[in-house]
């Protein structure tokens, strides 16, 4: 078959073609090898939505037409208004391979929305996605990729245990008290990778590997890629390379019947949503199975930002901040047995790669400035925390319109909000940078008691 018959083709009877809709999508720097053995820059487009794995590349100069396709305008009125000599066929092969690979609005996009639902509603457990990258960088660096089947499995599962400890060891070394007397009510930990986030995670997860195990562990992350406008709950438990950690059923009932389908109507967004699942390795790794070989059971809910709308859903027709709150506080009292509830939480994200024009790199200078003023203001908005004011922090945030990106409002201020602690202690503050300054994204370790 040749290459032509391979390519994605334009259809001019498909409306969505002819007036294309642009799904959301991200786009991203590529280097590519032209015909003449050149290299050269090329533009990236990926789902944004993470419902379609593909990726586009074309020329860098496309990204002014996208904005373009928004299904308002026919190829004829892009190719017009853009001009410079552009024509409606110049845009049919991107447009086809836009439609072949799920980014635009229609029919192939909704028969690969209705295949994720599909796969993710037949299974009662989600397979490993962001540990499951972790675990084959463990793999590659030791030598082990190419291992059988049934021992490489065994070997990521003794390499994953052995790092985990390793970076509890040399985030403690030096601390105080390593260890926390009792369960926490609450832990604020990072979702950051592991590569950036470790220090914080180990920070965390280190000082509880001698109190009581919980019986459950409820998981607040953010809704980085999804649909959901409001909370929305998982009802599937978590596969990594230590084991699998099962849903707490009993407690899912309690909220759904609570505060209704809305909670779980957008459950597929869960299905790559990285701030709940790379808890688990960690939970996993530190309470350990109990005599029937199980893990704690776990509920993965990402939490909306409260600081708009006055904690209402975004559209108005999703599940609230404060009914969400008072729902889940009520269900975790009236269950038995002892519960730790997780905030999944990154801070601040500032620098180029978020539209920021300073460098944030630079031991002097407008870098070094940057830094410290995002610093400053991220401590100044934590200590609402430390103070156990969580409506002050998104009260705050709200009137600042939160400048730096905070993008875990929601669930620290629903742990807070949900434990009522008498005690909230910051035990670590951490600021990744990339080595060119592009990009730095903050976090915490905290402790609620």
């Amino acid at each position: 078959m040749s290459n032509e018959q391979q390519s994605p083709r334009f259809d001019r009877n498909a409306q969505h073609m002819v007036v294309p809709r642009l799904r959301p999508v991200r786009g991203f720097p590529l280097e590519a090898q032209a015909p003449d053995g050149q290299t050269v820059q090329v533009l990236g487009l990926a789902d944004q939505k993470q419902i379609s794995e593909r990726i586009v590349t074309t020329a860098p100069a496309v990204a002014m037409i996208l904005p373009l396709m928004d299904g308002t305008r026919t190829l004829e009125q892009i190719a017009q208004q853009v001009g410079q000599g552009l024509s409606a066929a110049m845009l049919e092969p991107l447009i086809a391979q836009l439609d072949d690979a799920g980014l635009l609005e229609g029919p192939t996009f909704e028969r690969m929305h209705a295949k994720v639902k599909a796969n993710f509603d037949a299974s009662d457990v989600l397979p490993p996605a962001s540990s499951a990258s972790f675990g084959d960088q463990l793999l590659e660096h030791h030598g082990k990729q190419d291992l059988p089947e049934d021992e490489r499995a065994a070997a990521e599962k003794q390499l994953m245990s052995q790092q985990l400890d390793l970076w509890i060891d040399q985030a403690l070394k030096d601390a105080p008290d390593p260890a926390f007397a009792t369960l926490p009510g609450a832990i604020v930990t990072p979702h950051l990778d592991y590569g950036r986030g470790w220090p914080n995670y180990a920070q965390v997860y280190g000082r509880m590997r001698v109190v009581d195990r919980p019986d459950r562990v409820v998981i607040l992350g953010t809704n980085h890629f999804g649909y959901a406008t409001g909370v929305c709950m998982c009802d599937k438990g978590y596969r990594t390379a230590l084991g699998v950690s099962e849903v707490d059923g009993a407690l899912a009932q309690r909220l759904s019947g609570a505060l209704g389908p809305a909670l779980l109507e957008h459950r597929f967004d869960h299905e790559h949503e990285h701030s709940i699942e790379l808890q688990v390795p960690w939970i996993q790794h530190v309470f350990g199975t109990d005599e029937t070989g199980a893990f704690p059971k776990v509920l993965g809910i990402l939490v909306h930002d409260p600081s708009v709308r006055n904690g209402e859903s975004y559209d108005g027709k999703g599940v609230a901040f404060e009914p969400f709150v008072k729902a889940l506080r009520e269900a975790i009292a009236a269950m038995p047995g002892r519960t730790l509830i997780v905030a999944s939480a990154d801070l601040s994200h500032v620098g180029p790669a978020f539209g920021d024009q300073t460098v944030m790199a630079g031991e002097e200078g407008p870098g070094a400035e940057a830094r410290n003023e995002v610093v400053r203001g991220d401590l100044e908005l934590l200590k609402h925390l430390t103070d156990n004011k969580p409506e002050a922090l998104v009260s705050s945030m709200a009137w600042r319109q939160n400048p730096t990106r905070w993008c875990s409002i929601g669930n620290l201020a629903a742990a807070a909000a949900v434990v009522q602690p008498k005690e909230t202690r910051l035990l670590h503050f951490h600021a990744a940078l990339d080595e060119q300054g592009m990009s730095m994204v903050t976090c915490a370790a905290m402790v609620m008691n």
